[in-house]
């Protein structure tokens, strides 16, 4: 395989996984799919970091986002366990 097709490839896992995290964040539902209110969300985002107290909301947020990452992996292993342990 050609590197400019791995490279593609990587980039394209990459995109997915980011509208994945939007999608499991609620906010697709909440905006009603609207792709204009997903994106002055995501420029609102992008100026609170560029803003004087960007560190400190990347920190809560970064902080936010590790306990519900956590939070679901638990969840689903908890139900990985349940369904195996229900067809057994």
């Amino acid at each position: 395989m050609r590197t400019w097709q791995i490279e593609r490839r990587k980039r394209t896992r990459h995109l997915i996984e980011l509208g994945g995290l939007v999608v499991k964040a609620g906010v697709v539902d909440l905006t009603g799919d609207d792709r204009a209110t997903l994106y002055g969300a995501l420029l609102w985002i992008a100026d609170r970091l560029q803003s004087d107290q960007g560190k400190e909301e990347r920190e809560l947020w970064a902080a936010k986002g590790e306990k519900a990452l956590e939070a679901g992996s638990a969840a689903q292993k908890g139900t990985y366990r349940a369904a195996s342990a229900v067809r057994r």
